[in-house]
């Protein structure tokens, strides 16, 4: 059966259409006997509330927009959720982009969120995005934003993001007390602060406790899965091997644990493995697989809260405001000490 408008709905009626209004808002102002008719009638055919009518009235769209890299990576998955607990508490509907990694991408989207066809705009930058110039647009169309897990630095934008130096450092010092002297980090960029934040924290402790043989521990992954993996399996056959690795994402220590399989080197007799992730498969991996990771959920819940915020514009500071949260390492077998 064809949706009903609320215009038909009143003309089938024969009543205004701010009657047929009120008595969907459940007005005092409509009699119990009105309200029941005009319920009665706009089920039998069909009517549904537009759930954007009053908010274009009041010129918010009660959406919000969240841009993110990816969604295979267990992280954004567990954010999405923190989202979305806050945006239905609040009445709003979440729209989800996806940049897949592309500066170009991610420009577009933001584009269309300039638009007003949004309230607010949570995003984590793609591993391309070097320049803010869209992101600034926006800004400056007052369209409130708040970074999360990936953020642009220098910014006067709030951010919600974890101790990534101090987590890159503590991590290779794990590596380094377990029996490491040649670790290396996987990164996905060398422009993202995310991971430069880490691969800094990861180099200091090197240089700190005076270890690594390797000329260049920080090593960019990037292009196709073919490409990685490749990459991967010659730095493990190579002459001078890592016997340890911490890499940035989740499908960095999976293409280092197929390879091991396929070459023989032994987790974490040969090759101790620790990766930024909050997979929840890390236990039942072969070995279980140590996981420095990020409260996902809050972080996304924080820097919904914050958006919030902007959008009701209540009791907010001008200046934003920069969270960050700690991320904590599990040790499980892929680095047990030899």
């Amino acid at each position: 059966m064809k949706k009903m408008n609320m215009k038909e709905l009143a003309k089938e009626l024969n009543v205004s259409i701010a009657t047929v209004s009120k008595a969907l808002r459940d007005s005092h102002e409509i009699s119990g006997l009105t309200k029941k008719k005009i319920l009665e009638m706009a089920s039998k055919l069909n009517y549904t509330t537009n759930p954007y009518a009053g908010s274009l009235r009041n010129k918010k769209s009660k959406t919000i927009a969240v841009i993110l890299p990816e969604v295979a990576d267990s992280f954004f998955s567990l954010a999405i959720n923190g989202i979305q607990s806050v945006a239905e508490k609040k009445g709003y509907h979440v729209l989800i982009y996806l940049s897949h990694e592309k500066y170009s991408n991610e420009k577009s989207i933001v584009g269309e969120c300039n638009s007003g066809r949004v309230d607010g705009v949570l995003i984590s930058i793609s591993s391309e995005t070097t320049n803010p110039d869209h992101i600034l647009k926006l800004q400056k169309e007052n369209i409130p934003i708040v970074f999360f897990d990936r953020n642009f630095e220098g910014l006067n934008i709030s951010s919600v993001v974890t101790n990534d130096f101090e987590s890159g450092y503590l991590s290779a010092l794990h590596l380094i007390k377990n029996g490491c002297q040649n670790p290396v980090f996987l990164s996905i960029s060398s422009s993202l602060g995310i991971c430069n934040k880490r691969a800094e924290g990861f180099r200091s402790a090197l240089i700190e406790k005076k270890t690594g043989r390797i000329k260049n521990p920080v090593i960019i992954c990037s292009g196709t899965y073919q490409e990685i993996n490749s990459q991967i399996k010659k730095l493990l056959t190579g002459k001078i091997r890592p016997d340890g690795i911490i890499a940035s994402v989740d499908r960095l220590a999976m293409s280092v644990y197929l390879i091991c399989r396929e070459t023989g080197i032994s987790i974490p007799n040969e090759l101790k493995v620790a990766v930024f992730s909050t997979m929840e498969t890390a236990p039942i991996l072969n070995p279980p697989l140590t996981t420095i990771t990020q409260p996902a959920f809050e972080i996304g819940r924080i820097a919904t809260e914050l958006l919030f915020k902007k959008i009701e514009k209540k009791a907010f500071s001008v200046v934003d405001e920069n969270i960050i949260l700690p991320s904590f390492l599990i040790e499980r077998t892929s680095t047990a000490a030899s």
